[in-house]
């Protein structure tokens, strides 16, 4: 019998204890600048009904869904005539359920569900891996983890603000420091086709100059000229394409350039304001780069969106990103519940941390002393001196078996633990036990109190 060579789907990651250790340590910054910010937490399942989860990213996100086929003969409801008529035809009859796509949309029904023991506005973060079938590649993954944070139950635009506030803080303490906020605003795409004779069609263009970066501006017009856009249309969308200048200089021409649309003067306006609350939040405004090409391609997005890239560095995907949306929770019968909400990517986070180099070395440690394991005559206090240490708080271990020492400290050197501590039989008549660190190669000789108020005073 051939043994099958273990392996796991394409676009999916094994974490070990190293990388684990990590992951752990962005999380930990993220969430306690999460909390830091008033935000409560929450977990929702992995797997929606697709009565939820379809319709709210577009057509090219409902393809990405990963769908989930009922248990048992999935088959049995489908005929030879519905499976010539296509699979939109059959997936009804063989599933009802899917991983989520992201976690904004599990999010709004949540609210929607949970609104009359709810109170707005609420504000929530969320910390759990999502799925799409997407095209592995380089910082594009088919199952990643996303921390989400989302304000639902007000429209005030200082959320908007805060939220560049928390991702200056996680970016300056996980240490990049050469980023891009790219910041626009829905309504300013829905002005902009207003203006050059395309009104009604701004989800059309958000899908397709979302790729412009990625695909090129002959690609995206192709993708507009088949969605409707005629010549004359795509030759005003030009200008807009190449703003150029500072902040103040874009939003001065956008505002003769869509004097004529209501729409896109409020998004202008909104994005003023935006940019106001930064100024009084303190913070620097270096990293924010308006561009109205920013679209979001996601259909809920309805004003104020946002995007965050790594500067010079190979991850070229987003390692952040959001918006506002007006009416998402509308979708499930509660209308007018406006939030605002966005996410940090973990996983290309941590591959720009591994590029840089700026993972802290404590952080991969989880044991800080190892008690050896001479023989059965000692172990018993070596034990007693384990429970001690761990009540003082301090992680420790003893290694589980009485073989040579030198296997021993291979194995703590391997597992980078700082200190060993030898509970022999001299030891433990002197009642002072050698303490060796492991980086220096000192050993001295010390109680276990002083061992413990060591570690107290570090």
């Amino acid at each position: 019998m051939n043994k099958e060579k273990p392996s796991i789907p394409q676009g999916t990651r094994d974490f070990g204890p190293e990388k684990m250790a990590r992951r752990n340590y962005i999380f930990g910054v993220i969430r306690n600048v999460f909390e830091k910010f008033g935000f409560l937490p929450l977990e929702t399942p992995a797997m929606e009904n697709l009565s939820v989860l379809t319709g709210k990213y577009g057509d090219e996100g409902d393809q990405l869904l990963y769908k989930i086929l009922n248990s048992g003969d999935f088959l049995a409801k489908t005929t030879i005539e519905d499976l010539s008529r296509g699979y939109k035809n059959v997936l009804p009859k063989i599933a009802s359920k899917g991983l989520r796509y992201d976690l904004t949309v599990p999010f709004a029904r949540y609210v929607v569900m949970n609104r009359h023991e709810i109170a707005f506005p609420f504000k929530r973060y969320q910390i759990q891996p999502v799925w799409r079938a997407d095209r592995p590649q380089k910082g594009r993954y088919r199952e990643f983890y996303q921390c989400d944070a989302d304000v639902v139950g007000t429209g005030s635009l200082i959320c908007e603000a805060e939220n560049i506030a928390m991702i200056n803080e996680v970016f300056a303490t996980l240490g990049i420091e050469d980023y891009e906020i790219k910041l626009s605003n829905r309504k300013i795409l829905k002005g902009i086709t207003e203006v050059i004779g395309a009104p009604g069609k701004e989800n059309a263009l958000a899908v397709a100059i979302d790729k412009l970066e990625k695909s090129g501006r002959e690609r995206v017009f192709g993708e507009l000229t088949a969605a409707g856009f005629e010549s004359a249309a795509l030759e005003k969308l030009l200008p807009f394409m190449e703003l150029k200048g500072s902040n103040a200089e874009k939003l001065d021409q956008l505002n003769r350039m869509l004097s004529g649309s209501e729409a896109g003067q409020e998004g202008i306006s909104e994005l003023m304001e935006v940019m106001d609350h930064v100024r009084h939040f303190g913070l620097k405004q270096d990293h924010i780069n308006l561009d109205v090409t920013l679209a979001r391609g996601l259909n809920y997005y309805t004003g104020t969106i946002f995007e965050v890239k790594a500067l010079g560095s190979r991850i070229t995907g987003s390692l952040s990103g959001g918006g506002r949306y007006d009416d998402l929770t509308g979708v499930f019968g509660m209308e007018g519940v406006s939030g605002v909400g966005f996410s940090f990517g973990v996983d290309r986070i941590y591959d720009v941390l591994e590029e840089l180099n700026a993972f802290p070395g404590e952080e991969l440690i989880s044991t800080k002393v190892m008690i050896v394991n001479f023989d059965l005559s000692v172990s018993g206090h070596g034990l007693e001196l384990l429970s001690m240490l761990r009540r003082a708080g301090i992680s420790s271990e003893i290694y589980p078996d009485p073989v040579k020492l030198k296997k021993q400290m291979s194995y703590a050197n391997k597992k980078g633990i700082p200190y060993v501590l030898m509970a022999g039989t001299r030891e433990i008549e002197a009642g002072r036990y050698g303490l060796k660190n492991m980086r220096t190669g000192v050993q001295e000789q010390l109680t276990i109190e002083e061992i413990i108020g060591m570690f107290a005073d570090a």
